[in-house]
């Protein structure tokens, strides 16, 4: 066997060992997220959520570099004045993958892009004392200026980076504008809401223009799904405003951690229905 047959023999095998690596899903366990005592919490029934309206910093943000990156943008950009976090689990169906295929995590991202969905979720409204409806109307539209709305997109093979836009009428802060941003990564979805109109309460102008974000990730996590929500504003000051809206922040974010549970059974059901066909 001469020596240059060798050198090629052993290319090969490195190349197809670099291949196989390549082609292998992995993700982090629970514990590496968020540390051992958390992840214990995690186990209960309710998420855990935390409202910070001076000199806010994030508490409740998985270990995840990609994810801090988008936080600390949108802190850096905003200097927030209101800043909530909630951190759930979702526990995978027994015949879910461990890490999850490329097919679920598919069918988890078309899910998330089902913006029309999000019409008549409900919150727990403080100052009513009752639910109330989020979103009466959510759409997605075809760009800020015409408006003009679409059906949610759905895609065979997510692209790394996708923006869209909607319009979303909020029984609290009218009809708005917003530009959602989705990023793909082989173990996570993430995605930014930032509003492209003023955000008012009546008469009264509560969030300028691009001064609020809202940032999802969904990580893979083993037999879960680790599923973080950041929402900040640089709020205007009124007496009393910042804790009111803090407290509506935060059951705003559990009502989106409901919306994605129900978004999370329907995608698994259908990964599971398209690998049996």
């Amino acid at each position: 066997m001469s020596l240059q047959f060798k050198r090629f023999s052993v290319l090969f095998l490195l190349l197809l060992l670099l291949l196989a690596v390549a082609g292998t899903s992995s993700s982090a366990t629970l514990e590496e997220l968020v540390g051992t005592d958390r992840a214990a919490a995690l186990s209960g029934p309710e998420p855990i959520t935390e409202a910070q309206l001076k000199d806010p910093q994030p508490r409740l943000i998985p270990m995840d570099a990609g994810l801090r990156r988008f936080v600390d943008e949108a802190m850096d950009a905003l200097d927030p004045s209101l800043f909530v976090e909630s951190l759930s689990l979702y526990k995978k169906p027994p015949s879910a993958a461990e890490p999850w295929t490329e097919a679920e995590r598919n069918a988890l991202y078309n899910e998330t892009l089902a913006i029309s969905t999000l019409a008549g979720i409900e919150y727990f409204s403080v100052s009513r004392n009752r639910m109330r409806t989020f979103y009466e109307t959510s759409t997605v539209i075809d760009g800020p200026e015409t408006k003009k709305p679409l059906t949610d997109p759905v895609y065979t093979t997510p692209p790394a980076e996708l923006r869209i836009y909607a319009r979303q009428k909020d029984l609290t802060f009218g009809d708005n504008i917003y530009q959602y941003t989705y990023y793909t990564r082989t173990d996570a979805l993430i995605f930014v809401q930032e509003n492209l109109s003023p955000m008012s309460v009546g008469p009264i102008s509560v969030v300028r223009k691009n001064r609020l974000r809202s940032i999802i990730a969904v990580i893979d996590a083993g037999d879960s799904l680790l599923v973080y929500v950041a929402s900040m504003a640089k709020a205007a000051s009124f007496p009393g405003m910042n804790e009111r809206a803090g407290r509506s922040f935060t059951n705003r974010a559990e009502a989106i951690l409901t919306w994605f549970s129900v978004r999370a059974g329907t995608a698994f059901e259908k990964a599971k229905a398209g690998a049996s066909s």
